[in-house]
């Protein structure tokens, strides 16, 4: 990679030496700012529309707004100064996460489209700046913006923060040869992380597949089936039960408010199992806890081995209904107020195969039509306990079923996982090639 003849100091701290001839301006000197004040909730987006919707859910997972995205609203919604334009730049001015805040994406599309909340529009001055090139400039400074958060479960930066950010730039011609040269190699970047997320997403449909399979038919092939009163059929030979024929629910801490949580050094601190841990993972991390202040007398309900766990509240449906289970011991630990606990009595019930039949594709789909809500999703207890299962009749093969899915799982598990540590070290080359090349560091010849 070549580097320019000549570096000066160019007075800004995250920034270094930048080629001699790039001049330095503020951010609000080469762009306007648009702060988006219009709410989309998920049931107002329509799939055809007059604009196109640039709700903040979406737009934070996808680098650039193109024909592919396609979420719309009609002209009730529509406000002149949220008008978003081809060329602009959308960022994301709050987050539940650190990693997400100040988030990028390019506008490339003809029609007009309309900014939601959460995000702030940066309107390129063209006469100064090429619209492309303040897109690649933006992920570079979008790292100098995490130092303004503020909040501690939701991260936000304003408009007044983007006003402190001072870039250097060279000529419009160098800016749309930089430009030019990073569309070329990010487009082969992201096709080759594209191919990628394709395999793994077959891999993961295979691993539904057979979940759906096992605690649906079984391990023999050679079975009848009998029609259930959910959309799918069952092994003939399965018993029909209520949840709370098998176990009962019990509640998470109560009583509890933020100064309780995540105090190191406190001797009362105890481990508890967050939200994440049970929505990601078929099985509990016991290393993948937080903790809690919970004094000895204090009535609360430990966790147990062989408990499942549910997500009872969530922001949408992905989540909530989701289980994992527990399959070591864990003491003195405890549960969140956003989930329940499940506690199996029935002696003829192998816990880790009721976990993979609650996790599998046909019971979850039946699961969550019983959520209800709007801004978040909720479960109530008697619609969890009231679900029919089906289970074998021996405990001996439940577990047998289990067994072969933990096998098969973890096979394709570790193959998934191998793929997303591909994908990362792509994003992270394309990551690191931006900044180098925005920042001057490596000379782009024309």
């Amino acid at each position: 990679m070549r580097k320019y003849e000549r570096y000066k100091a160019s007075g800004i701290n995250w920034l270094g030496e930048v080629p001699s001839h790039w001049s330095s301006y503020r951010l609000d000197w080469i762009s306007t700012f648009v702060r988006g004040n219009t709410g989309f909730k998920k049931d107002e987006l329509l799939n055809n529309g007059e604009y196109v919707a640039l709700q903040y859910g979406k737009t934070y997972k996808v680098d650039e707004v193109n024909n592919t995205f396609n979420f719309f609203v009609n002209s009730e919604f529509y406000k002149y100064g949220q008008v978003v334009h081809r060329g602009d730049t959308i960022v994301i001015s709050t987050s539940e996460t650190i990693e997400d805040l100040g988030h990028s994406c390019f506008y490339y599309r003809d029609d007009l489209g309309l900014l939601g909340g959460e995000q702030i529009l940066l309107k390129p001055k063209t006469k100064l700046v090429n619209e492309k090139f303040l897109y690649y400039f933006s992920k570079y400074f979008c790292g100098e913006l995490k130092k303004y958060a503020t909040g501690l479960k939701v991260f936000r930066f304003n408009v007044d923060d983007l006003k402190n950010i001072l870039i250097a730039i060279p000529s419009l011609e160098e800016q749309t040869a930089i430009s030019q040269y990073l569309e070329i190699k990010s487009q082969a970047i992201d096709k080759k992380v594209n191919l990628l997320s394709k395999k793994a997403d077959y891999y993961k449909e295979l691993r539904k597949s057979i979940i759906n399979d096992a605690v649906c038919k079984g391990l023999n092939e050679n079975i009848k089936l009998k029609e259930s009163e959910f959309v799918f059929s069952v092994n003939a030979n399965w018993e029909r039960y209520r949840l709370k024929d098998l176990g009962f629910l019990y509640s998470g801490l109560s009583g509890k408010s933020g100064d309780d949580f995540n105090q190191d050094d406190n001797p009362d601190n105890k481990g508890f199992i967050p939200f994440t841990n049970i929505a990601n993972n078929t099985y509990l991390k016991a290393n993948h806890l937080g903790t809690v202040v919970v004094y000895e007398n204090e009535k609360q309900n430990k966790v147990r081995k062989g408990d499942l766990f549910f997500l009872m509240s969530s922001e949408g449906y992905d989540d909530v209904g989701k289980t994992a289970a527990l399959a070591e011991d864990i003491p003195d630990t405890y549960l969140n107020s956003f989930c329940k606990g499940y506690r199996i009595t029935k002696k003829n019930c192998d816990p880790f195969f009721l976990n993979y039949l609650l996790l599998s594709d046909n019971y979850r789909k039946s699961l969550i039509t019983e959520g209800k809500g709007f801004t978040r999703i909720n479960l109530k207890m008697e619609k969890v306990t009231d679900f029919f299962v089906y289970l074998p009749a021996t405990k001996e093969e439940q577990t047998a079923i289990s067994n072969f899915l933990d096998e098969k799982t973890q096979t394709i598990d570790a193959i998934v996982d191998n793929i997303g540590k591909q994908i990362e070290t792509l994003k992270e080359l394309r990551k690191a090639l931006i900044n180098d090349v925005v920042s001057g560091k490596i000379k782009v010849i024309k």
